[in-house]
Formats: C-alpha cells, structure tokens, sequence
C-alpha cells in the first residue's frame, strides 16, 4: 500500500505534539532533552533523501511533521529542483492544523493521518491534547477536500500514489471507542474512503494507570471492530493479521532503529 518490497525512506521528526502513553517511537518523541536525534539543514536532509532513494521505493514519509511544516516544503521543493520525483507522504497523527495542511496542497501525494480518538477525554488522558476528535476531523476533513476517496495506484508496484487512507489503531480494552471512530468516519466524510485497521498494539513499556494498555488487543476485540466496519458498509481498506504486534518495533537508539 504505502512502502512495497524495497520500503520508503521515512523522516522521523523528534518532539511530536502528541505526548502518547503507548507511543511506539517514545524514544525519538518525547518532550524531554534526552531524543537520539541529528540536527540537519534542509540540504542536508534532502542530500540524504537522495542517496536513499535508489535502494527505496522511490517513495518520501514525514512522520510526525506537523510542527516542521515549513522544513516539510523546502525539502519538496529541493528535491524536485534536482528532478527528482518521488511520492511524497505525510504521515500524521491526525492532531493537524487545516492552515497548515493548506500550505501542503499540492505539496504532498498520499495522506496517511491517523484517527485515534472518538473521545475527548480519552484524547487527554492516553495523549495530553485538547478535543483530538475534532481536530482530527477538521485535519481530515482538509486532507478529503484535497484528494477525494480515489486512491490512485502504480499499475506496476501496486503502491498508493495519491490519495488519502486514514489509520486507526486498536486499542485493548476500548474496541466501543474504536468502532464509534468509524462511526463518525460514516457520518462525516464518506464510506468510500480508505481505511487501514490496525491490529499492530503492544505495551512499549510498562504503562501505569491504564492496565489495559499492558497487553496487546485480543482477536475478539479486533474481530468486533472490523465486523463494525463491514456494517456500517466501509468497503476500501486494509486488515492485519493478529501476530502484526510482533513486527513494527523501532529502535531509535540503535544504529539501525529498524530490523
């Protein structure tokens, strides 16, 4: 769907403007001075999207990039100066600025926003932001007026190469506020949108408070979500198998954060 057989060269941007209790990449977005990062100039980062790109599938990610926005462009911008045309994706959270996604317009490829909230409060407790589900509707709501519900695919790779899909992650424990997530997905934008149904949870670390989030979902929890998204007529998107858990676990402090 978005990296195929050879991957994509994701840029990882640190101090994400979600503070999530269950973050996989907690070692890199966290608000604390202690991030393996590297500071680099936009040269420097386009130079090394460039050397990457070869042994890649000609395919950008900015992930977590909605504080660098203006960073985000000047590197499309350097890139396709130096004829080079890679599809370019935003992976986001969800928690967007509509002004801001403007700016991207015309900038970005394929959307790929995460909607992880039907709740506000949840959105307080698991991640220490104000009215996510909003937010994210507005961010999103934004991203479909831009691209529609076509996915427009490489014939050849199979691969998205514009368009929007919307990420949920299963939570355990909380299957109801999940399925109320597509549920507004219904109501609000359409149900010929792409939709990615994410089964991959597991415990970063001990997570104190929310003893449900110490475990990974179980197959009756994920079987209940995608049974909602058949009713409610959802017919474009993507499943995981329940051993995904086990796989799409980086490790930033090390050399190569991804096995």
């Amino acid at each position: 769907m978005i990296s195929g057989q050879r991957g994509i060269c994701n840029v990882f941007f640190t101090h994400c403007n979600m503070q999530c209790t269950y973050c996989q990449n907690f070692e890199i977005s966290r608000n604390t001075e202690n991030v393996p990062s590297r500071e680099m100039t936009v040269e420097e980062v386009a130079d090394e999207i460039l050397h990457v790109l070869p042994d890649c599938e000609n395919r950008v990610g900015f992930v977590s990039a909605s504080h660098f926005a203006p960073q985000v462009i000047e590197i499309i911008d350097r890139i396709r100066s130096l004829d080079a045309n890679p599809v370019f994706v935003y992976n986001s959270n969800g928690y967007d600025s509509p002004a801001t996604l403007r700016l991207l317009e015309g900038k970005i490829d394929v959307y790929l926003p995460d909607f992880k909230y039907s709740n506000a409060a949840l959105g307080r407790q698991l991640s220490g932001v104000d009215n996510y589900p909003a937010i994210a509707l507005a961010a999103i709501k934004e991203m479909y007026w831009q691209k529609g519900s076509t996915l427009l695919m490489n014939e050849v790779s199979g691969l998205a190469e514009s368009g929007l899909i919307i990420r949920h992650l299963v939570l355990p424990g909380l299957v109801e506020q999940s399925m109320d997530v597509l549920r507004m997905i219904a109501g609000e934008l359409s149900l010929a949108i792409h939709i990615s149904l994410m089964s991959q949870y597991y415990p970063p670390f001990e997570i104190t408070g929310f003893p449900n989030l110490n475990r990974t979902v179980d197959s009756n929890e994920y079987e209940r979500v995608v049974n909602e998204f058949h009713r409610l007529g959802f017919y474009r998107g993507w499943l995981q198998d329940m051993e995904s858990h086990k796989n799409y676990r980086p490790q930033f402090a090390e050399k190569k954060p991804f096995k």
